[in-house]
């Protein structure tokens, strides 16, 4: 009667879609009911005998075996949540009540399987938080970062990768990207299925051949010949926006983690909306940072940046007790070109200038062009007056060398006032004007020259 009794119970226990689970003294199963196997993927012979911290995911075995030493010790357990790692490597997130059982000497335990919960609260702070970085990021690159680690969070992305359209050209670029195996990226199995993804529109799975068919793609056959004999799988998603695809998000799988499915899947294009709305928005908040600060046409700081960075600049030296030049350039008879070869022509030659100034001063010296034809030297950190005008020179034999617009030489004669800190001026406004001044004091000496 005992055992028929034991065995109804047992039957009864296998139709729970929780998982019971018993262990003994030493944290090794001695009874697990049929959710398991559904739950861990192992079945009931490979559990019994084994020890249940085997099965914890590393970052939750310390906090686990302290949970269990306080429920031995008298105190049950409800709703302690923690990590697993299955069968076939997936993690799953477990939520468990325990208590012991003196008279058995037993840790019994019933166990629910949260992940699907836990994988719907982390899209929707992966959403939250993808915004954020959005706002907060202080460049595209650490955007880019600031996602790769969000996503992490969710799917494995130790391999991952932004790719963006050119919406001129149509090429792709890598902005990004991370791969342990290949850091420079010499990867043809990323561009291509980049360009894929981009040109078809839909999400793929691509994995080795010899694993599940049905957690694979219909991918086009050269990506499946393209595919590596490493095991490693690859998921492609389009950024699209309201404006159209702007790229892809792609992630490849690495050695320690199981292969893409159908849930990564889901979640990677889940959340391909929102990066693309936070890329897109970036984008134009760089471009409306760089019209705001930038000249459109030379590329080089314009006046409000100029000053910025001149301010800095100032407050720097004067701490220090350093020194620092502005030169004032203004292009000797520039409207003759405007006049003779027509605007366009003149626009070349202001690009060249640009070119050629940038080339006679460090990466720590500033260009900028405040209008028309008058550009604007910061030399920052300078050692001794003499150095700003030897810059000067020059600049004024770079910019003397000939340009061929339509077809002739044009020589290109500049005009430079110098202003040193602190000998000529201490402060913004009196820098400008002195500098202002010896540009049109060397002007009237007959021009492509400088004066201090």
């Amino acid at each position: 009667m005992e055992t028929n009794t034991y065995a109804a119970l047992v039957g009864f226990v296998d139709m729970l879609l929780d998982a019971i689970c018993v262990v003994d003294v030493e944290g090794r199963y001695v009874f697990v009911s049929a959710a398991c196997e559904r739950i861990f993927g192992y079945t009931a012979q490979e559990l019994i005998g084994r020890r249940m911290i085997e099965l914890v995911h590393p970052d939750d075995r310390e906090r686990t075996l302290a949970a269990a030493s306080d429920i031995m010790a008298g105190q049950p357990n409800l709703g302690f949540e923690n990590r697993y790692v299955r069968k076939d490597g997936r993690i799953v997130h477990i939520m468990w009540s325990a208590r012991w059982s003196q008279v058995d000497s037993l840790r019994i335990a019933v166990a629910r399987d949260i992940t699907e919960r836990k994988r719907s609260e982390s899209m929707r702070t992966a959403l939250f938080s993808i915004s954020e970085a959005a706002h907060v990021a202080s460049d595209l690159p650490a955007l880019f970062k600031e996602i790769h680690g969000i996503i992490g969070e969710l799917l494995p992305a130790k391999n991952f990768f932004v790719g963006l359209r050119d919406k001129y050209s149509g090429l792709l670029n890598f902005p990004y990207h991370v791969d342990e195996l290949d850091p420079t990226l010499q990867q043809p199995m990323a561009d291509a299925l980049a360009t894929e993804v981009v040109g078809s529109g839909r999400t793929m799975l691509l994995a080795a051949s010899n694993q599940q068919q049905d957690a694979v793609d219909a991918a086009p056959e050269y990506l499946r010949l393209m595919l590596g004999s490493d095991g490693l799988s690859w998921l492609a998603t389009p950024l699209e926006t309201q404006h159209g695809i702007i790229g892809a998000l792609l992630v490849k799988s690495d050695a320690a983690c199981p292969p893409f499915d159908h849930r990564d899947r889901e979640l990677l294009q889940f959340v391909s909306t929102q990066v693309a709305a936070a890329i897109e928005r970036k984008q134009l908040y760089d471009r409306l940072k760089s019209m705001a600060q930038y000249d459109q046409l030379t590329q080089l700081p314009n006046r409000m940046l100029l000053q910025e960075r001149l301010l800095q600049s100032l407050e720097r030296a004067k701490k220090s007790k350093g020194r620092l030049a502005l030169l004032y350039l203004d292009l000797d008879k520039f409207k003759l070109v405007n006049d003779s070869l027509g605007h366009a022509a003149g626009d070349l030659l202001l690009q060249e200038v640009a070119h050629r100034l940038k080339q006679c001063v460090r990466e720590t010296d500033t260009v900028a062009r405040i209008g028309g034809d008058e550009f604007v030297i910061l030399l920052d950190r300078i050692n001794h007056v003499e150095d700003s005008a030897r810059v000067a020179e020059k600049i004024c034999k770079t910019l003397n060398v000939p340009m061929v617009l339509r077809g002739q030489d044009w020589q290109i004669l500049p005009s430079i006032g110098i202003a040193n800190y602190p000998e000529n001026a201490t402060d913004l406004s009196h820098l400008f004007r002195h500098a202002d001044e010896a540009m049109y004091s060397a002007k009237k000496r007959g021009g492509n020259r400088f004066q201090g």
